[in-house]
């Protein structure tokens, strides 16, 4: 099975800009669909983007789709979420995940997940 590790998150002002990564390891990256999902506090785990295996076709959430964008190194076995204009809103537990079927939005489908990088948006 494949282990998956966040890293990036932090403290940043309105309009900032944070690059999260998700390293895998135990497994090939390129086996994996893969997503980033988001929970804060008291809400539910939200869905924010997701890749398929080789990383050709992916998509977001609406609510980040101007400001976010996911890419991934399958060579480096990493994952990223690029994230810019970040709003007070994004702030955030951020996890990556991964499932061997095709890539989706809905969370209850994915397999292994990371064990979360906190993102604050301070305004």
């Amino acid at each position: 099975q494949v282990q998956l590790e966040e890293s990036g998150g932090g403290l940043v002002q309105a309009g900032g800009s944070l690059r999260l990564s998700c390293a895998a390891s135990g497994r090939t990256l390129s086996d994996y669909a893969m997503a980033w999902f988001r929970q804060g506090t008291g809400k539910e785990r939200e869905f924010v983007a997701a890749s398929n295996r080789r990383g050709g076709r992916s998509y977001c959430a609406d609510s980040v789709k101007a400001r976010f964008t996911i890419s991934r190194d399958n060579a480096d076995n990493t994952l990223y979420l690029q994230m810019n204009n970040l709003k007070p809103e994004d702030t955030a537990v951020y996890y990556c995940a991964s499932r061997l079927g095709i890539y989706s939005d809905w969370h209850g489908l994915y397999d292994y997940w990371g064990q979360g990088t906190q993102v604050t948006v301070s305004s």
